[in-house]
């Protein structure tokens, strides 16, 4: 095999995403040298699924919006345990990030007098999230790629990351390796960026792709960074449910934004059967026109169906348990009933819809201007992540790494709002590429232990040894990722009980002496066992905090609903945060932070907002 390649940048971004490639220019824009790492192609990231828009206060819908409204509404969403400094930062920054890509190029769907159209999303109170069609996330992947070609970024794709390197306490650098040759590539950096998205692939059922194994969360562990708010992890309410071969794939809330609505088998618009108390509704004699909902006081409209993500997901799962779920165990989505009230619907749904029309033809021959779909809740986001300081994104335990994106934690608290990741990536994002370049700017490089690297590199090749060595008897890696898989869905899923993730901790514990095991046959080039047996680290470590932090959460708050304890506790876990850490015996150690106390003036705008 050729020699190790070594590369050298000012700012090394892993995850090549939306919070990745903002955070890339942004770093770039001041003349450093900036290295971008990507696990899969360039342009093929989660922020292409984010179809619905991106939430920002623009008031070009209804000029009642304002930074105010978006703030008090992202708190409400994560159930007032998120940092309320990064959503102060994200609704006050998004609506000038979202004219900026505008001004960069993105072409968004338009008002009559020319502004950009923003839609309704679940939980936000007013219209607030700019679109493009039902393809948001993938304009805004376009727009940042066209724009970042031009700051000189160095891009590898097809380079997975397998651990940090450090000079002291501080991060200096990576070892990767690319997936085509299995030849090794060490990053020497004087900060890092983490942007590499999600933990999907640790649940059987998920809209994320192979790509999402919690590298960036792990990565950040293993290197001593804390993880925050792990248990909370957000389950979309419609994913495809048939055929099996796109289960989980996700279906856009945009598709309730303009009207969709959710019936069981028996035709029934069940929503209407748990509608939290703050919502009233101004026409409950009227079934037929029902939809339209006032929140509190004020006139804000919003159909059920358009209720925060948790609440729309376990009133899915009610459905389907007390046996009246669709016949491939979902339940049925409906758009095509806007014909009712829409002249030339089909053409309406085209040109609001135009993925979601094509998804359904291609994937399930059904044809969603004449019937309705089948859909079910799927695993699709976590809240949790790397603990970082709020304005500049950097780990509150790890001088000169960033996190951003998905991999960042702390906005989101309990519960992600729609339309809230595609604005928290580029406020985000963008706070961390300048704050990395800053500590880039005011830091050497730091110097690269080589026995860090060659640690690395034999815990990368083990299991080719393991797969031939004296006695050999290998595990195989796609076994344990099933198994894991089921675990997760199984006793971490929805609704957890304490016993429940007592046994997916045992589980895990054990999984993780099997991937001791594991024996890859073969060479480097070309070998997706070996990718997925390398991978596999990465999920049993997320796993694991996931579950820990969920069992040691005794309420129910947001995404995280427990059967044994179905009311929230304000007393005790509304005021604090769950930390996981790596302890210096190796094992995961989990404490309970407590909240900052919020500014009085945020208070106040909490209060006037209801």
């Amino acid at each position: 095999m050729a020699e190790d390649q070594t590369f050298e940048f000012d700012v090394l971004v892993i995850g090549a995403g939306g919070a990745g490639l903002r955070a890339a220019i942004e770093a770039a824009s001041g003349g450093l040298s900036v290295g971008l790492v990507c696990k899969s192609m360039l342009g093929k990231a989660h922020t292409v699924m984010a179809e619905g828009g991106v939430a920002a206060a623009l008031a070009n819908v209804d000029d009642r919006d304002n930074w105010r409204v978006h703030f008090s509404d992202t708190m409400r969403g994560g159930q007032y345990i998120n940092n309320w400094r990064m959503a102060e930062l994200h609704a006050k920054e998004a609506p000038d990030r979202v004219r900026e890509l505008e001004a960069w190029g993105a072409v968004f769907d338009r008002t009559k007098d020319g502004k950009i159209l923003q839609r309704n999303f679940g939980g936000h109170k007013y219209p607030r999230l700019a679109h493009v069609g039902d393809r948001t996330g993938l304009e805004m992947i376009r727009t940042l790629q066209d724009h970042g070609i031009h700051q000189g970024i160095d891009v590898h794709m097809e380079v997975t990351v397998i651990t940090l390197l450090k000079d002291g306490d501080r991060v200096c650098g990576a070892v990767a390796y690319d997936r085509e040759r299995g030849r090794f590539r060490i990053f020497h950096a004087k900060a890092v960026v983490l942007a590499t998205g999600g933990i999907g692939r640790a649940f059987k059922i998920t809209s994320n792709s192979w790509e999402y194994t919690g590298d960036g969360h792990a990565l950040a562990y293993h290197a001593g960074a804390e993880l925050i708010d792990m248990e909370f992890i957000q389950f979309h309410p419609t994913g495809m449910v048939w055929p099996p071969s796109v289960r989980g794939i996700l279906v856009t809330e945009g598709v309730r934004g303009e009207g969709g609505i959710l019936v069981n088998s028996e035709g029934k618009r069940f929503m209407f059967e748990d509608i939290p108390d703050n919502y009233k509704s101004s026409t409950a004699d009227n079934p037929d026109e029902g939809w339209r909902y006032v929140l509190g006081d004020k006139e804000a409209r919003r159909p059920p169906e358009l209720l925060t993500r948790d609440h729309v997901a376990r009133c899915i799962v009610r459905e389907i348990k007390e046996g009246r779920g669709s016949p491939h165990g979902g339940v049925f989505l409906d758009i095509a009933w806007i014909k009712e009230k829409i002249s030339k619907s089909e053409e309406h749904i085209k040109r609001k819809l135009p993925s979601m029309y094509h998804q359904f033809k291609q994937l399930a021959d059904i044809d969603i201007t004449t019937e309705a779909m089948e859909v079910g809740p799927t695993t699709h986001y976590v809240m949790g992540g790397v603990r970082v300081e709020a304005d500049s994104q950097m780990s509150t335990t790890v001088p000169g790494l960033f996190a951003c994106g998905e991999c960042g934690a702390g906005i989101n608290g309990a519960n992600r709002l729609g339309g809230n990741s595609l604005s928290d990536l580029l406020v985000l994002g963008k706070r961390a590429g300048e704050h990395a370049a800053k500590f880039a700017g005011e830091h050497g490089a730091g110097g690269i232990d080589q026995s860090q690297v060659e640690d690395a590199k034999r815990w990368a090749l083990a299991p080719f040894e393991r797969f031939e060595g004296p006695g050999a008897d290998p595990e195989g890696a796609y076994q344990i990722q099933h198994s894991l898989q089921e675990t997760m869905q199984d006793l971490v899923g929805i609704v957890r009980r304490g016993d429940e993730m007592e046994r997916a901790l045992g589980e895990i514990k054990k999984l993780r002496e099997r991937a001791g095991k594991i024996g890859v046959p073969g060479n480097r080039e070309f070998n997706p066992g070996w990718h997925t047996a390398l991978d596999l680290d990465n999920l049993l470590t997320v796993s694991e905090a996931v579950a820990r932090s969920a069992l040691e959460r005794k309420e129910s708050r947001g995404a995280q609903f427990r059967e044994d304890y179905p009311e929230k506790d304000p007393d005790k876990w509304g005021k604090v945060n769950n930390v996981v850490r790596k302890a210096a015996d190796g094992s995961m150690q989990l404490k309970s932070i407590p909240i900052p106390e919020m500014p009085e003036e945020l208070s106040k705008i909490i209060k006037e907002m209801g």
